[in-house]
């Protein structure tokens, strides 16, 4: 790496910039508690490492290059992000007896993959990553060194910075809920939900 100061300061501001990842691991935190959002870091995660392969190994730049494939990343992002705002809005939170713990117990198992499913998702079909990945790694890689080792170790620096934050983050929603009163916790799902949806339309209606 030519600088790898230079290189962890972008990351990290890649990491603190609110965006799809954000507002998923938000909405799945608000909706389903701490470990469920963890889950979908882990799904992030995985979406982010694969668009750091495929960078490497020029996938990437073949997708940018074509109009279709591009447009048709963008508005399969869209959607996505749309579909998983909706059910946020559309969600009904169930009443729990004082004292229980909703998050516990076989019953989360189903929400812990919903959540994994919705990092990926999320992660895997924004095309904006394709973009940040093929302007931002070959800026830090040597002429002449092994691309795709290179990429990876990038894109493995991210996603621990992704998990440190999102974790930081998930724990604090799950603080939240314990002081907060119900109708607060259902407003800020449905405000994460609303995000998701904007993000969803911007996606779909702005420019190449």
């Amino acid at each position: 790496m030519r600088s790898l100061l230079e290189f962890l300061v972008v990351a990290l501001a890649v990491t603190l910039t609110p965006g799809p990842g954000t507002a998923t691991v938000l909405r799945v935190a608000a909706r389903d508690g701490r470990r469920a959002a963890m889950s979908a870091v882990v799904g992030n995660s995985g979406g982010v490492l694969m668009w750091g392969a495929l960078s490497a190994l020029g996938v990437s730049s073949l997708i940018l290059a074509s109009q279709i494939a591009y447009d048709t990343l963008r508005v399969v992002g869209a959607g996505v992000l749309v579909v998983l705002g909706l059910r946020s809005l559309l969600h009904r939170r169930h009443a729990t007896a004082p004292g229980t713990e909703p998050d516990t117990g076989p019953a989360r198992e189903p929400a812990r993959a919903a959540g994994w499913r919705s990092g990926l998702v999320t992660s895997a079909s924004n095309p904006k990553l394709a973009v940040f990945f093929v302007a931002l790694f070959p800026q830090f890689v040597r002429p002449g060194a092994p691309v795709l080792p290179y990429a990876l170790a990038m894109a493995a620096v991210i996603v621990a910075l992704d998990i440190a934050w999102f974790s930081l983050l998930a724990f604090a929603v799950e603080r939240a809920q314990h002081v907060l009163k119900p109708k607060v916790q259902a407003a800020l799902e449905r405000f994460t939900g609303a995000v998701m949806v904007g993000l969803g339309i911007r996606l779909a209606t702005e420019s190449r």
